[in-house]
Order: C-alpha cells, then sequence, then structure tokens
C-alpha cells in the first residue's frame, strides 16, 4: 500500500512536471493589453516607428539585426509576438543562435537565404529560400541564416511567438564568457592556443 502511494505521488509530481513545461511561454493577460505604470497611453503606444530606419536607410555593409520585442516596443508585454528585420549583404551569416522562449518564423523579402537547424539528435536540416519563402525554426533549436550570393542582398523578416523570445549566439556564449580556456580546449579537442586564437577573432 505505502509502495502504491509512493509511485502515486511519484507520478503526480512528473505529471505536473510536464504539464508545465508543456505550457510554457509567454504567461496570459487578464486584461486587454499591459499599460505602463505611469501617464495615460493613446495610439501612439501601440505604434512602433523603429523600422523605418532599415526602410529608409542605405544597407549596411555587415549584417544587421532591427528587433520590435518587448524591450524596445513595450506595448507588446503579454501579445506573445515580436519582429525582427535582418539585413544580410552578400556573403554575410547570421551566426548559430537559439531563441529560447520562442519558435521563429521567417519570411524572405529579397534575395535568397540558406538556412538550417538542428535537431535534438544532432541531425540538420537545411534549405536554400527564394524570395517569398518561409521557413520555421523550432523553439530553442540552434539555427543559423547565410547569404551565400557574391553580389546581392537579402532580406528578411522573422516572426516570433514571444514578446521577448531572447537569443543565445553559439559562438559568443562559448567563447566570448569567462569559461576557462582549459574547459574549452578539452571540450572541442584542441588545445589552449588554438582556443585563444579563436577568442580573438570573435573580439575583433
Amino acid at each position: 500500500m505505502r509502495s502504491n502511494f509512493k509511485f502515486f505521488l511519484l507520478f503526480s509530481i512528473l505529471s505536473y512536471a510536464n504539464l508545465q513545461i508543456s505550457m510554457a511561454g509567454d504567461p496570459d493577460i487578464l486584461t486587454d493589453f499591459v499599460t505602463p505604470p505611469i501617464g495615460s497611453i493613446d495610439g501612439n503606444f501601440f505604434t512602433f516607428t523603429g523600422m523605418r530606419a532599415p526602410v529608409n536607410a542605405t544597407f549596411p555593409i555587415t549584417f544587421k539585426v532591427t528587433k520590435a520585442s518587448m524591450a524596445e516596443f513595450p506595448a507588446l508585454n503579454g501579445q506573445s509576438v515580436s519582429y525582427a528585420v535582418l539585413q544580410f549583404p552578400n556573403g554575410t551569416v547570421n551566426p548559430p543562435h537559439t531563441h529560447p522562449r520562442a519558435s521563429e518564423l521567417l519570411f524572405v523579402l529579397m534575395g535568397s537565404l540558406q538556412v538550417g537547424f538542428v535537431d535534438t539528435t544532432n541531425k540538420l536540416f537545411t534549405q536554400t529560400l527564394q524570395q517569398g519563402d518561409v521557413f520555421v525554426f523550432p523553439k530553442g533549436l540552434v539555427h543559423f541564416q547565410y547569404n551565400c550570393g557574391t553580389n546581392t542582398q537579402a532580406l528578411a523578416l522573422s516572426a516570433f511567438g514571444s514578446a521577448n523570445a531572447g537569443t543565445v549566439s553559439v559562438p559568443n556564449s562559448v567563447f566570448n564568457t569567462t569559461i576557462d580556456d582549459q574547459i574549452l580546449a578539452l571540450s572541442f579537442k584542441t588545445d589552449v592556443a588554438t582556443i585563444q586564437k579563436i577568442k580573438s577573432g570573435l573580439s575583433g
């Protein structure tokens, strides 16, 4: 009888944990929208003009992201959506990274992009996208985008299922932190000098 109770308790705890994992994401709000703590609001609060910059400016010479997330656009708080405009000069890459709190829907507006993600079994899924194509990157998985064109620019719009998707850059989170060089050398089966060379390349 006691063992049955222990089994039931363990089953209940695991079921609750699985339920919490399956419900992970932006919390639901109990109002139409989340207002700032002070002042009154009007239509300006629900308008973001930051995307005018990439529309009206000359194309950058390096890869550039312009975000409309909760940090830049407070009206998104509680709405579970955000955007980013990605500008790729020829031959540039958005390095491998993850979004821990959201899946990403990428829409190619101009040019062509090679994209891919790696699942939890280390299988790589890749595709070459043309203008008008849409690709989904599942939540939390490592992914990248690359403009392999030699003389063509690429422009894409990313939509996220979170107001604050978060971005974890794989190169930066591994090599631009204070993880000991010896640990990195052992992890990548190389030597400390190679690790330091990689670090110096990323910091430049």
